[in-house]
Order: C-alpha cells, then structure tokens, then sequence
C-alpha cells in the first residue's frame, strides 16, 4: 500500500510543482521513464509470483535507470545517441511486453 501512496503523492506533486527539466537533461528523460516503467513491471510481475524481494526491486530500478542513461550518454558523445536511444528503447520495450505478457498469464491464467 506504501508504494501506491507514494505513486499518487509523486503524481500530485509533478501536477501542483509542475518541475521543468534542464535542457541538458532532456534527451535522458524519457530513457529513465522506459527504464523506470520496465523495473515496475517486472515488480509487479515478481509480486505476483510470490518472488519479490524489496532490495531486488529497489536495485533494479536505479540500475535500470543509470545504465539505460549511459548508455545514451555514450551514443552522444560517440555521435550516435539516436541510434542507441532507440536500441534501448527497444530492448525495454521488449522486456516490458514479456512482463506484461506474464502478468496477464498470472491475473487471468490464460
């Protein structure tokens, strides 16, 4: 119940503050919010399956985000940050439809 309080507080508060994110920072952004959304699926996926483990999670999540942002940090500066944003992209993606895909399995048992 704690981490749903703390979604919609953080959802409130992004609403009311309404943050801006400097420009530099801009093309990371979107990348950790793949990133961020794979680590909560798999959560979800390993709640289900009775496998969570906090610290797991946790780690997951900062780990998911940090290396999915160097790794576009590097495409940037070797003059392919497009190219690797979007392999990131993709591969997150990927990992997130077979978590999806494994939840609906776990909820509907089909």
């Amino acid at each position: 119940m704690i981490p749903v309080i703390g979604l919609v507080v953080g959802v409130v508060a992004g609403l009311i503050l309404q943050p801006t994110v400097p420009v530099a920072l801009q093309p990371y952004l979107p990348i950790a919010v793949v990133a961020a959304l794979d680590a909560l699926a798999g959560g979800l996926r390993a709640a289900l399956e009775g496998m969570f483990d906090d610290r797991v999670f946790l780690t997951s999540f900062l780990f998911n985000i940090l290396i999915a942002a160097f790794i576009v940090f590097l495409g940037d500066q070797l003059g392919v940050g497009s190219q690797l944003s979007t392999a990131v992209v993709v591969v997150l993606g990927i990992r997130i439809f077979s978590n999806a895909a494994s939840i609906r399995r776990n909820i509907f048992k089909a």
